[in-house]
């Protein structure tokens, strides 16, 4: 399959010779029956289908990448994906390709928007920031049954208030890595922006978590530690003090994936803008 060479050459040979132009596109996915989003043989993944479906309507593709991939079980509303295509081909579909698209893709993922942007714009560098949301519901009687493909059942009762004042101690740049899955070769540090936390007209407990971007496992580490919190079992400075650690913390819980959902990927919206913020992202930061 094609998919799996570009997706690690990003310009193929045909770029040479064939006229191409860069899409963005937006993509919602249910994840619940999709081993993640990235390429895995012999497994369904959204990647995979949204090759497939592009594939189809434009033949070869190119420099297919995404603003971040997500984990097995993990939802969302607002992924964005680039990717280069033969411009006569774009051309002649512009104007019905989201409808085709329609048509190819499963049930579990649509793509919700698509525009042709400069060749600058990069859906995983040129990012500024990433928002989730993370559901938890704690009612005794637990999950609302249409909602429990995107919520987590909690056993205890937990304090939202507790602990979304908690979780303001860890707003800023610092070195995550006591919330992250370490990978060889990658820094841990990030800049959190926002950790919100609040219920719904449900009465469910919604987190909010936005940050430039996000290590391994990050978002669903810093909804176990501030759950600790909520339900009692931890006190605010220990949340705090997994700041310190110069490893991952072995007694925070990483949450269940399916009560994560991408909800928003945020560029800037002035091109000159793109290859800047692209050279930013790649630089090797330290604190």
């Amino acid at each position: 399959m094609l998919c799996a060479r570009f997706a690690l050459s990003g310009r193929t040979a045909v770029d040479e010779v064939v006229d191409r132009t860069r899409l963005r596109l937006g993509v919602a996915y249910d994840g619940a029956e999709f081993s993640g989003w990235a390429l895995q043989p012999g497994l369904r993944t959204v990647a995979a289908e949204v090759i497939r479906a592009l594939e189809l309507l434009f033949g070869e593709i190119s420099d297919f990448t995404v603003a971040g991939r997500t984990d097995a079980g993990v939802h969302a509303t607002g992924q964005v994906v680039h990717v280069d295509v033969p411009t006569a081909k774009w051309e002649a579909l512009e104007e019905r390709l989201l409808w085709r698209l329609r048509g190819i893709l499963p049930a579990d993922v649509r793509a919700t928007s698509v525009a042709a942007v400069d060749r600058s714009f990069n859906a995983r560098f040129a990012a500024q920031w990433r928002r989730y949301r993370y559901r938890v519901a704690d009612a005794t009687w637990g999950v609302n049954p249409l909602r429990r493909l995107d919520t987590l059942a909690w056993q205890r009762p937990i304090d939202v208030e507790r602990m979304h004042a908690a979780c303001q101690r860890l707003i800023g740049e610092h070195d995550f890595v006591g919330f992250c899955k370490q990978r060889e070769g990658a820094t841990t540090i990030r800049e959190l922006q926002q950790y919100d936390w609040a219920r719904d007209e449900d009465g469910v407990a919604v987190a909010t978590v936005r940050a430039d971007a996000f290590c391994h496992s990050m978002v669903r580490s810093l909804v176990g530690a501030a759950l600790a919190v909520g339900d009692g079992r931890r006190d605010e400075d220990w949340l705090a003090s997994i700041l310190t650690l110069s490893e991952r913390a072995n007694d925070v819980h990483v949450v269940g994936p399916h009560g994560l959902t991408l909800l928003e990927v945020s560029y800037s919206d002035d091109p000159k803008d793109w290859q800047a913020r692209v050279d930013l992202t790649r630089r090797v930061r330290t604190l």
